[in-house]
């Protein structure tokens, strides 16, 4: 499966973006679906992940109750809708697929370009 993110940008803290990550090719309601971000000079981190069926989600704790993980299966879309956006959130995203639920990196075995958000103070 081929992915390709979307919708980064800048925006001013306490702002909103919804970021999306669109597939290629009619496997894609069989993967589950992460978003992971990495600022420069860290570690590419867990953000949130959606099962492939979209009735399970998780969330790293510094999101919670601020960015949301939905797909449409019909639509090959997965996204990731982010709301009150910190400084602190400022990163290159990335979408992820892979055929278990969960937080790591190498649970996924396909990924996405990136987009870069900038949120400033």
């Amino acid at each position: 499966v081929q992915l390709q993110a979307s919708g980064g940008g800048w925006v001013q803290a306490g702002g909103s973006l919804r970021l999306s990550c669109a597939a290629s090719g009619s496997t894609f309601r069989n993967y589950a679906m992460g978003w992971f971000r990495q600022a420069p000079g860290e570690e590419r981190e867990f953000v949130a992940a959606i099962s492939r069926s979209g009735y399970t989600t998780s969330y790293a704790d510094f999101v919670k109750g601020r960015f949301t993980i939905s797909r449409d299966n019909a639509k090959l879309t997965v996204y990731l809708q982010m709301n009150n956006l910190k400084p602190e959130d400022t990163a290159t995203y990335y979408c992820a697929a892979g055929l278990s639920l969960g937080s790591t990196v190498i649970t996924y075995g396909y990924w996405g370009q990136g987009t870069l958000v900038t949120v400033s103070s």
